[in-house]
This record gives structure tokens, C-alpha cells and sequence, in this order.
């Protein structure tokens, strides 16, 4: 008699459950992430700052690429993420800036 780790459907079932719990972890840390975003970018509006910040920009991708290897993630693809996640936080940060 095999155990369950010798069952394949199994283990894919439980490899997917892990998944789902990653991914509704991801989504709510976004939120989070988004959450303080929308704050730096009413206060920005308020003060009259910028909407983007290349240089902590910059140093944000460093310390990714860091983190990426660290944790044996492709470097290039933490840096296209946080590229992804910046354009849409500047994109609210205008938006904020215009409401105003």
C-alpha cells in the first residue's frame, strides 16, 4: 500500500492549496502596498511634490534585485514586478495631484 505522498493527485492537490494561500497572501499584501501608496500620494499632491521618485526608484530596484537573489527569484523578474506595481502607484499619484 502506498501513502498519500506517493499519490500524485495528492500532491498536486496540496501543492495548489499551497498556491491559493501564496496568492490570497499576495493579494492582500498589494492591498496593503496600495494602501500606503494612495497616502504618500495625497500627501505628495498636498505638498506639491512629484509624483515619481526615480532616484528611491532606483534604489528600490537594487535592494529587489538583492532580495530576488537572496531568495532564488530571477532578479529580472522582481525588477519587472516592481516596475509594474511603481507605474501604477505614479499613475495614482497624478490622479490624487489633479484632484486638487
Amino acid at each position: 500500500m502506498s501513502d498519500a505522498s506517493d499519490d500524485p493527485m495528492a500532491t498536486l492537490l496540496r501543492l495548489r492549496a499551497s498556491i491559493d494561500n501564496i496568492d490570497a497572501a499576495l493579494t492582500f499584501m498589494l492591498a496593503e502596498r496600495f494602501r500606503c501608496t494612495k497616502q504618500v500620494g495625497e500627501l505628495k499632491a498636498d505638498h506639491d511634490l512629484p509624483a515619481s521618485d526615480p532616484a528611491r526608484e532606483e534604489r528600490q530596484i537594487a535592494r529587489l534585485h538583492q532580495l530576488a537573489e537572496d531568495a532564488e527569484l530571477d532578479p529580472a523578474f522582481a525588477e519587472k514586478w516592481f516596475r509594474f506595481v511603481v507605474a501604477e502607484v505614479i499613475q495614482h499619484h497624478r490622479q490624487a495631484a489633479e484632484r486638487d
